[in-house]
């Protein structure tokens, strides 16, 4: 009977370099980056340390894909994964040995001064394209035939089913009109 057993390393920190994505030969995408976490105390004396750990972490497949879209140096990350050792030759000829976070998820926190400035790009990019962009002749654009007015009788008549819920909608909103803002939990 085997026992069980937990292999789950959950890690917040910066990235320390850009991601590399790289493909092997059967076509599997393979991204490696590394991660900084910080640690901060003070010592009896009075003393304030800090301490910086460096992790090696790996994805593969989509997963690596989307690592390498997405994060680049300096972001704030959460990784996910199981931590793993691999022995290998070095170029000197030695035995090393290496521990890696191979990566099951992650989250990449945003900094709001870069989204700002992402959206005002975005934004900017857009005027640009009004500015430039033709006017579309009005016999170009086409016409849906529900748009066009309805006179007399062929004007759509609401079915008794959207009559009732237009009468329920009224009610929950009078109902809801009642509430104070005192009356929240929260």
């Amino acid at each position: 009977m085997a026992s069980r057993s937990l292999n789950r390393v959950m890690l917040i920190g910066n990235l320390t370099r850009d991601p590399e994505l790289k493909y092997t030969q059967q076509g599997t995408a393979i991204c490696t980056f590394g991660l900084a976490t910080n640690r901060s105390w003070t010592t009896n004396s009075g003393e304030h340390r800090d301490e910086v750990q460096y992790h090696r972490v790996v994805a593969w497949q989509k997963l690596a894909e989307l690592c390498g879209k997405l994060l680049t140096k300096g972001r704030k990350v959460y990784v996910e994964g199981r931590l793993t050792y691999r022995t290998f030759t070095g170029r000197d000829g030695q035995q090393k040995t290496i521990a890696e976070i191979v990566l099951d998820d992650f989250i990449v926190f945003g900094d709001g001064k870069k989204i700002i400035e992402e959206e005002k790009l975005v934004e900017e990019e857009i005027e640009k394209t009004k500015e430039t962009s033709m006017p579309i002749p009005e016999e170009e654009i086409p016409i849906e035939e529900e748009a066009e007015t309805l006179t007399g009788n062929n004007q759509i008549k609401p079915t008794k089913g959207e009559v009732d819920k237009k009468d329920n909608d009224s009610q929950t909103t009078s109902q809801e009109e009642k509430i104070n803002q005192d009356d929240i939990p929260f």
